[in-house]
């Protein structure tokens, strides 16, 4: 059975490539979403992957997952150290949620080394480049098969 799972992706992501390509890379925001679908492609996930630099509209999407029951790997971006309009959406998960990031935060600038989004999290992976994002995917598709299995 192919599960859905939606790869939901904050502020200024779509700028992967060209945004500081020292400090995230030179991926594309295209290229990071077609190695999200070909991975989930081959852990049997049919994976949708969502970018907004509007908070109001992650947080809709968050409940939209929410209500269908759908896993979440999430790059929160900026919104990871304050949102905690976001941080109240998640904790209503109803799936599992992993946390990504593409750099560590906790090697960064004093103020990225806090997440609001952790602690209502599954568990969150940082600082692999895009791998950051098929390790999430990995994750999601053994949660779902320990889940399918008890």
């Amino acid at each position: 059975m192919t599960h859905r799972v939606l790869v939901l992706n904050g502020p200024n992501l779509r700028r992967l490539g060209v945004r500081e390509p020292d400090t995230y890379g030179t991926t594309s925001f295209d290229d990071l979403a077609a190695l999200c679908r070909d991975t989930g492609r081959r852990l049997d996930l049919s994976v949708e992957v969502r970018q907004t630099d509007d908070e109001a509209e992650l947080v809709h999407w968050v409940h939209e997952a929410a209500d269908e029951r759908v896993p979440i790997v999430l790059n929160p971006a900026a919104f990871t150290h304050y949102s905690y309009s976001l941080r109240d959406a998640l904790a209503q998960r109803t799936a599992p949620l992993v946390e990504v990031h593409i750099t560590n935060p906790a090697t960064r600038e004093e103020f990225r080394h806090t997440s609001v989004v952790a602690g209502v999290a599954t568990g969150t992976i940082a600082g692999f480049g895009p791998m950051s994002y098929v390790l999430a995917l990995q994750a999601i598709a053994e949660l779902l098969a320990e889940e399918s299995a008890s």
